[in-house]
């Protein structure tokens, strides 16, 4: 199963991978018509490898939150959050490689309260610091346990951020909501109330993963 995100994509390099093909039929030098299909088969197997989108099992539980995206837990801290958790704060990133499912999930049942996009620049996704600088789209949810704020950070490779959700929508943990194209990151804020399931390097999987509990409730 391929998202529709990467339909444009998929066709444009199915057709390019045609191309080169068909021209490898006027190569008369056999290495070189084998490199050129080897290039074109390449490209498209690699591309649609990124546009995957496998099915995806929700915990069927209350009170978690689960990962937005696919990939390594880069860090787990503490912080102070002033845009939408607004006090004490954990923080979970996850770093997105090319090779990783780069369709987006909803991590809690809510409503869509905050959307802030953001242009900038292009630092390598695990670096702390493309969070502030790189191009990006902030979420915040509204839901029964709480508020969790979290982003879709473009990285070093990715220059294209898919989001399809609107202020005011109501939405369902698990469900898919956009991606980020050719490599990213995912920075998910809730209150300290919550106690962090995941460490850091471990991988997780979007709409799977239990990234936090709320034990106290």
């Amino acid at each position: 199963m391929f998202t529709k995100y990467g339909y444009h994509t998929i066709g444009v390099v199915t057709i390019i991978s045609f191309l080169l093909i068909t021209l490898s039929f006027f190569i008369h030098n056999l290495p070189g018509k084998i490199s050129v299909i080897f290039i074109a088969a390449a490209i498209l197997l690699l591309t649609l490898n990124f546009f995957r989108d496998p099915e995806r099992t929700t915990p069927d539980k209350k009170n978690i939150i689960v990962s937005p995206a696919d990939g390594k837990v880069l860090f787990v801290k503490k912080i102070q959050d002033d845009k939408f958790v607004n006090g004490e704060a954990y923080q979970i990133s996850v770093f997105m490689s090319p090779l990783d499912v780069h369709v987006n999930r909803i991590p809690i049942s809510g409503k869509v309260e905050l959307l802030n996009y953001y242009e900038g620049k292009n630092v390598a996704a695990f670096e702390d610091k493309s969070s502030l600088l790189n191009e990006r789209m902030e979420i915040g949810i509204t839901s029964p346990q709480g508020k969790i704020f979290f982003t879709q950070v473009a990285g070093f490779v990715a220059r294209r951020i898919v989001n399809k959700l609107k202020a005011g929508d109501e939405v369902k943990a698990g469900e898919r909501f956009g991606m980020i194209k050719f490599g990213s990151r995912s920075d998910i804020i809730v209150s300290s109330s919550w106690t962090p399931m995941v460490k850091k390097d471990e991988h997780v999987t979007a709409g799977e993963t239990i990234l936090f509990e709320l034990t106290s409730r």
